[in-house]
């Protein structure tokens, strides 16, 4: 079946409430969706970042976050130890993907060694290295992109024992390499990417209904264990445990560093309740991350207090103010301070803590601002903006409540895409308080 097909497929299982993708039918696309990447990204990445051979070596149980990227949907870990090597001979625009492996890793990656006609691992590897003689060979270490750090020191100490000296010389580290297979989206992987948000967004829609919370009797811990148990009976993951909290009328606002550093207790929802969600899901290899507000109407309430929409709108217009500094070729930290700046002098109270987001939640590339770190992030920071990356839009503005007397904080998160077009929200953004009505 081709992609298209699972695509029209996916669309009528989930809106039928039948059951998403098969595991076949998943193990299918994921591998059509590796191959592609394999053959169409991988080039262009090892040519931009002018690596030549990319060496990914890791052990059962013990693998590097890259190759965990790599392996085909049959493998859900290395087997021994398992090392790939890409070779990029771009005279001939030609790529080989071998294996230093007793076996094939899926269709895509070819073994390259016989243990019965050789008994070494790694001299074998050598002898890969030395027919194909590359000007630089990429390793998997990093000193602060952990994503990219995935080379452990005993296969380290090992490879520099078996190279010689005229090829360690030619080791260079494989971060941007790395960085740049972790960040970078395909236009299949955006296909499906809109479903996930799309299913996101439903699943927080159903938690933030009068169908799951009873004003009085549900606690924010019983809506989270919902939203869990949701995601199972969908054949789906969750990467993070959710999180439900509430502003009431009765409560100071806690600090910006207590509310990131401290979980909070489960609380009974009641009417009149601000109620937020950090809520994502994990679906062939790719991740999403979304924060909604919801509020319960007290009885005779129609509509969600003017006072809270107004305060909603200060949350979408420090959005803007972020997203439209996203330019290519900008860091991360001269894109957060730009949109810390201008929010603020629109009156404005913003905190600013995006994240990259695709095959790992909290992802490898360019980052925008910590919650603890508002005046830039050092090193992951000045790592500039790609096209055909994702992020979770992720920021609070503090907004003060006359009629609660006391401020409250806006706290969202969306899924957001950029590319030659600019940015965009993957399957738009929340626009407004979601109001709970109370069934009596």
């Amino acid at each position: 079946m081709k992609f298209s097909s699972f695509l029209i497929l996916f669309c009528i299982c989930f809106s039928t409430n039948a059951q998403i993708l098969s595991e076949k039918d998943r193990s299918i696309l994921k591998d059509e969706i590796l191959a592609d990447r394999f053959d169409n990204l991988l080039p262009k990445l090892m040519d931009d970042t002018d690596i030549d051979m990319w060496l990914v070596i890791s052990r059962e149980y013990n693998e590097d976050p890259v190759i965990r990227t790599m392996l085909p949907s049959t493998w859900l870990n290395a087997r021994r130890r398992t090392i790939l090597v890409f070779y990029r001979n771009k005279a001939e625009n030609k790529i080989e993907k071998l294996a230093v492996a007793r076996y094939d890793v899926g269709k895509n990656i070819q073994s390259a060694w016989d243990k019965e006609k050789q008994s070494s691992q790694w001299e074998r590897l050598v002898e890969i290295i030395k027919e194909r003689n590359p000007n630089k060979i990429g390793i998997n270490t990093s000193k602060y992109f952990g994503i990219a750090d995935g080379l452990v020191q005993t296969d380290y100490k090992e490879l520099l024992e078996v190279l010689p000296e005229d090829l360690e010389k030619k080791l260079v580290s494989a971060e941007k390499l790395a960085i740049g297979w972790i960040e970078t989206r395909t236009q299949k992987e955006m296909n499906l990417y809109n479903m996930l948000v799309s299913i996101t967004h439903d699943i927080i829609k159903e938690a933030f209904s009068n169908g799951v919370i009873k004003p009085g009797e549900t606690t924010t811990d019983d809506v989270v264990w919902w939203m869990r148990q949701k995601v199972t009976d969908l054949g789906l993951d969750t990467w993070f445990h959710p999180t439900i909290d509430v502003q009431q009328t009765d409560e100071e606002l806690k600090s910006h560093i207590y509310s990131f550093s401290k979980g909070e207790e489960a609380k009974v929802i009641l009417p009149g309740d601000l109620l937020h969600c950090d809520f994502g899901i994990t679906y062939i290899g790719l991740n999403t991350d979304c924060q909604q507000h919801a509020y319960v109407l007290h009885k005779g309430e129609k509509t969600v207090p003017s006072f809270l929409s107004d305060a909603f709108e200060k949350g979408n217009k420090v959005q803007d103010f972020f997203t439209k500094n996203f330019e290519e070729g900008k860091t991360g930290n001269e894109i957060l301070l730009k949109s810390l700046s201008d929010a603020k002098a629109d009156g404005l109270r913003p905190s600013i803590y995006t994240h990259p987001l695709g095959l790992y939640g909290h992802s490898a590339g360019t980052t925008f601002g910590m919650w603890d770190s508002q005046d830039g992030v050092p090193v992951n920071g000045d790592y500039p903006l790609h096209k055909n990356t994702v992020y979770a839009i992720e920021l609070n503005t503090t907004v003060h409540i006359s009629e609660w007397k006391k401020d409250i904080r806006i706290m969202l998160e969306e899924v957001g895409f950029y590319d030659e077009n600019g940015f965009r929200y993957v399957n738009k953004r929340q626009d407004s308080i979601k109001p709970i009505h109370w069934v009596y």
